[in-house]
């Protein structure tokens, strides 16, 4: 199975990505304190801690499920109640920051958002909920043996014509 290969790939690449967003906030945030750059009046001082905020924010948020992801791969588990939806929120981003990457930065940017959230939304497809009862799927039981009709076995014994 594929699954923990997905995941560990997902849980690297999301490492990588937060890394690459604190460094790039980081560097947004030096460059409006040195130029001292305002937006509508505000605080030149509140913009660059914001963008320092908002990338550790954003960096921790993605730290924090690449750790989820290693979770899933180390055990070969399914998520629970809680990492499942922070998951999903991680793709949510991915496919918003992905569209607004076309306009504002290029395709290749649009490419590698769409690549994270391939791998995010196939880990989560692969680690989906189990059937409960044993595995099996409803139906799999007695009655689909071979030479057995939709309509059961009333079918398959004598007609009377």
């Amino acid at each position: 199975m594929v699954r923990r290969p997905v995941a560990w790939v997902a849980a690297i690449v999301l490492l990588a990505e937060a890394v690459g967003f604190v460094f790039v906030n980081g560097l947004m945030a030096t460059v409006v304190d040195n130029q001292q750059m305002s937006l509508a009046g505000l605080d030149p001082d509140a913009m660059s801690n914001g963008a320092w905020a908002a990338g550790f924010a954003l960096g921790l948020y993605l730290v924090v499920c690449a750790a989820l992801l290693v979770r899933a791969a180390l055990t070969d588990r399914g998520f629970g109640r809680v990492a499942r939806p922070v998951l999903i929120g991680c793709a949510v981003l991915h496919g918003v920051l992905g569209a607004l990457a076309v306009g504002l930065v290029g395709w290749t940017a649009f490419l590698f958002m769409m690549v994270v959230l391939a791998l995010l939304v196939l880990a989560l497809v692969a680690y989906g909920e189990r059937p409960k009862g044993g595995g099996r799927t409803p139906g799999a039981g007695a009655g689909t043996e071979a030479g057995a009709g939709a309509a059961g076995p009333a079918e398959a014994g004598p007609t009377a014509a």
